[in-house]
């Protein structure tokens, strides 16, 4: 398994974390992921009774902060606290002794769709109400979507790049794409990177269930997310974060990390089509799986399995499962396929780090998680579908796609790690 160019850095997965619908870190989502389990139901946040939509996958856990004072945490919006939590867990399980490293080798790069929104609307709520004097001086600053990043970045004094990624729903995994490409270039050692979000809020759902984007499910929310089958409606909103501590092999290695699989190539393309359809004929996201086989120097029929995108929208859907017989081709039909957002949800910024969460573990323990709530498989979705059950298999190479309002996609393709 070898990336294109003799000479590039090797980049190895030490460390995961995640806070999700389906558990508070990476082993409880991974469990309830393989278990089929639903993390959605109606949405506690807010009422929601004036709006189509009342159900979402929330994260029910209560955030924990150690090291973080009371008056930081109340500052920081909830998709920062989130980032926070997930990349606690991720250096964790990496072993990183951070006071060991040059901390100007320690980048971060944390995606996000809408950033600290939550923040946004509460203040400008509070403006209405009570006029600006009342305004927090922190309105600003909590609202920016890189602020996810700087957070993180701040909390483990890392001064190496800070990049923040906004692709929409591929953020997450964009961010990981970047992160790849600054230890590549030489630019740092480690990367702490993936997405976060947080965007269960009266103005972002009803805003989406006004697209129909949503479904509208209510009175079944653990069956509201369905991806590829004929009675899919919409996603399901979710909100969540996860990270991969991310090094060069040639740092893990000696320091006697544990390698938990390596970023063997990721690819980017744009449709260049519309605001939030996607492209018809798939030719981004075939664009983006493509150059992310291109970049891992490895052929089509080398995948694996694929965690696909798929939101549960009838065009998104379809148009993925188009694109990935357009790259595949005659291997499609023996390449396993999960769509772990009919358990999460979408995570929205999020979910494409998630995503490559599921793929790792997948790679790790030879099970791929299911896509449930498959009933009746759409005609024009017909694969390989890991439906309704886990299935054992072992894997070496998996491919994760994210993609995003603007037309914006994202591929990664992770690799068992070599022993």
């Amino acid at each position: 398994m070898g990336r294109g160019g003799a000479d590039r850095r090797r980049v190895v997965v030490t460390g995961l974390g995640c806070v999700s619908p389906l558990g508070k870190d990476a082993p409880s989502t991974w469990d309830a992921a393989v278990a089929g389990k639903s993390g959605a139901g109606e949405i506690t946040a807010f009422d929601a009774s004036d709006i189509a939509v009342h159900i979402a996958a929330e994260c029910r856990a209560e955030i924990e902060l150690p090291g973080v004072s009371a008056k930081d945490t109340r500052r920081y919006d909830r998709c920062m606290q989130l980032a926070l939590e997930a990349t606690l867990e991720a250096v964790r399980d990496a072993g990183l002794a951070l006071e060991e490293l040059d901390r100007e080798r320690i980048g971060i790069a944390v995606g996000t769709g809408i950033g600290g929104v939550n923040t946004l609307l509460s203040n400008y709520k509070v403006m209405l109400e009570r006029g600006p004097r009342r305004l927090s001086p922190f309105t600003v600053p909590m609202a920016l979507a890189n602020m996810p990043s700087g957070v993180v970045a701040m909390h483990h004094g890392a001064r190496g790049p800070n990049i923040s990624p906004v692709g929409a729903c591929a953020s997450g995994a964009q961010g990981i794409a970047e992160a790849v490409h600054a230890i590549e270039r030489g630019e740092a050692d480690v990367m702490l990177a993936g997405g976060t979000e947080s965007t269960i809020h009266p103005l972002v759902v009803a805003g989406f269930a006004a697209m129909r984007a949503l479904s509208t499910r209510n009175d079944d929310p653990a069956g509201a997310s369905r991806p590829f089958d004929e009675g899919r409606d919409g996603f399901l909103i979710a909100e969540g974060a996860a990270i991969l501590v991310l090094e060069a092999e040639e740092v893990a290695r000696p320091r006697g990390a544990r390698v938990r699989a390596e970023l063997l190539g990721s690819g980017v393309a744009a449709d260049a089509a519309h605001i939030a359809l996607p492209a018809e004929d798939g030719a981004g996201a075939r664009l983006a799986m493509e150059r992310a086989l291109a970049d891992a120097s490895l052929a089509a029929e080398a995948v694996d399995h694929i965690n696909a995108h798929a939101t549960s929208t009838p065009a998104g859907d379809e148009v993925e499962a188009a694109a990935i017989r357009q790259v595949f081709g005659d291997a499609t039909d023996r390449i396993p396929v999960s769509a772990t957002k009919s358990m999460t949800g979408h995570l929205l910024g999020a979910a494409g780090a998630l995503e490559a969460i599921f793929c790792i573990r997948a790679l790790e323990e030879g099970v791929l998680p299911p896509t449930i709530n498959l009933e009746r498989v759409d005609p024009a979705c017909v694969l390989d579908h890991v439906a309704n059950e886990a299935r054992n298999q072992d894997i070496e190479i998996a491919l994760s796609n994210a993609f995003g309002f603007g037309g914006i996609n994202v591929s990664l393709i992770l690799g068992r790690a070599a022993t």
